[in-house]
């Protein structure tokens, strides 16, 4: 099975202006709806993990030949 990226859209949680996109690689987990599903979660533990920052946004997607791993 191919990569598929969660990609989240992060902002610095005192400058909302300041932002980017995290780029976190799911092994094996079947189709974007299956990302889909299981991102809630992940997003939940990434986000404590990360308490200056703030998910504003994210989506599933199978990388691109520039991103592969």
């Amino acid at each position: 099975m191919p990569f598929i990226e969660l990609i989240l859209t992060i902002c610095l949680a005192d400058k909302p202006l300041s932002c980017r996109e995290e780029h976190l690689h799911f092994e094996d987990r079947g189709s974007l709806t299956t990302c889909m599903l299981q991102a809630p979660p992940q997003i939940a533990k990434w986000s404590t993990e990360h308490p200056r920052l703030r998910v504003v946004r994210w989506r599933c997607e199978y990388p691109t030949k520039s991103r592969d791993i």
